[in-house]
């Protein structure tokens, strides 16, 4: 098992970090009462201290301590080989199957049909198939908190030039860099935006030498949706945003705020079909919408009392709009373009 070291976050620390985040938010699963722990496994391309993934590791393990889940993982699986770990497991007996197969659909959604009786939970870019019962499809539609932090950095830029680096331009990418974008322009209409995607999910050196540039062109503020950014505006003492996780606490000078996403909400309503015996091809992302749980403002923490009055009550606003519906933030998943 790889351990990741030199980016500023500890595998111990994430992990045992998110599962205190989780319990304290009241996003622990319920112990179940009758059901036994449904064996189930783990396919991550990527270290489980990514962001991403990290936020489903944590949520199958705290089922796993509920005793809904008897869960096992392998992570840093190639494309090429994501097919043959997906057969081992269906062939040792599990029954849930979650990871992310963005880079290996068509193999990933053979291998499935292979084994109907096995329910695969899986992240991807495309919808759910009905000619392929088994496979239901997710992915982090957590645009209501990158909205939201938005607001609360275009209420601290000073310049308005703000660089955003990303791994892909994929939508679950895209549609979080412009609801950021659009909480931006609510603070600081005539903003400015440094856009750049390094071609990788875990590649922190790149992501920091890519945000390098991005300072030495003006930005004083860099949206941080890789690792390695952060750490590029704690050295030159410039701000950053937090994606999917809260870095705050490795960061307590430099991260101003995170959209958080929870992925309890959709793996409880698998959870809860797989014992029920109907799990069927369906669209999970829903279950990353604010209203549903899936996605928050981290606490300001380190930054409380130094966000300005107005972005703080268009945040209390809007938040309370969009858990109600009366305000929705706009799902945009082309490319965003710098500008």
């Amino acid at each position: 098992m790889k351990r990741f070291t030199g980016m500023g976050v500890s595998r111990r620390g994430l992990l045992l970090g998110g599962s205190a985040a989780l319990a304290s938010a009241g996003l622990a699963p319920r112990m179940g009462l009758a059901a036994e722990p449904i064996k189930t496994a783990g396919l991550y391309t990527v270290p489980v201290e990514q962001q991403w993934v990290s936020r489903i590791h944590i949520a199958a393990e705290a089922a796993q301590a509920a005793g809904q889940l008897d869960y096992t993982f392998t992570e840093n699986i190639a494309n090429t080989d994501y097919p043959r770990v997906m057969r081992e497991y269906a062939e040792s007996g599990v029954k849930l199957m979650i990871g992310e197969i963005f880079g290996v659909e068509q193999e990933a959604r053979e291998v499935a049909a292979e084994y109907p009786d096995v329910a695969f939970l899986m992240g991807s870019s495309f919808l759910q198939d009905e000619a392929l019962p088994n496979l239901a499809v997710f992915d982090n539609y957590i645009q209501d908190a990158s909205y939201l932090s938005g607001i609360i950095a275009g209420a601290m830029t000073e310049t308005g030039n703000i660089g955003m680096v990303g791994g892909f331009p994929i939508p679950e990418v895209n549609r979080l860099m412009h609801a950021f974008m659009a909480g931006v322009r609510e603070m600081t209409p005539d903003a400015t935006f440094q856009v750049s995607f390094i071609g990788s999910w875990f590649d922190p050196p790149k992501a920091k030498e890519t945000a390098f540039a991005m300072i030495d062109n003006g930005a004083d503020l860099l949206y941080a949706e890789r690792f390695g950014v952060s750490d590029a505006a704690q050295e030159k003492d410039i701000l950053a945003i937090g994606n999917v996780i809260d870095t705050q606490p490795d960061y307590p000078d430099t991260v101003v705020a995170s959209a958080l996403w929870h992925f309890e909400p959709t793996l409880q309503a698998a959870i809860e079909r797989v014992n029920a015996g109907d799990f069927k091809a369906d669209n999970y992302g829903v279950y990353s919408f604010m209203k549903h749980g899936g996605c928050s403002l981290a606490p300001l923490g380190t930054f409380e009392g130094k966000i300005p009055q107005a972005a703080l009550d268009l945040v209390a606003e809007r938040t309370a709009a969009i858990m109600d519906g009366s305000y929705t933030v706009e799902i945009n998943d082309e490319e965003p373009k710098s500008s």
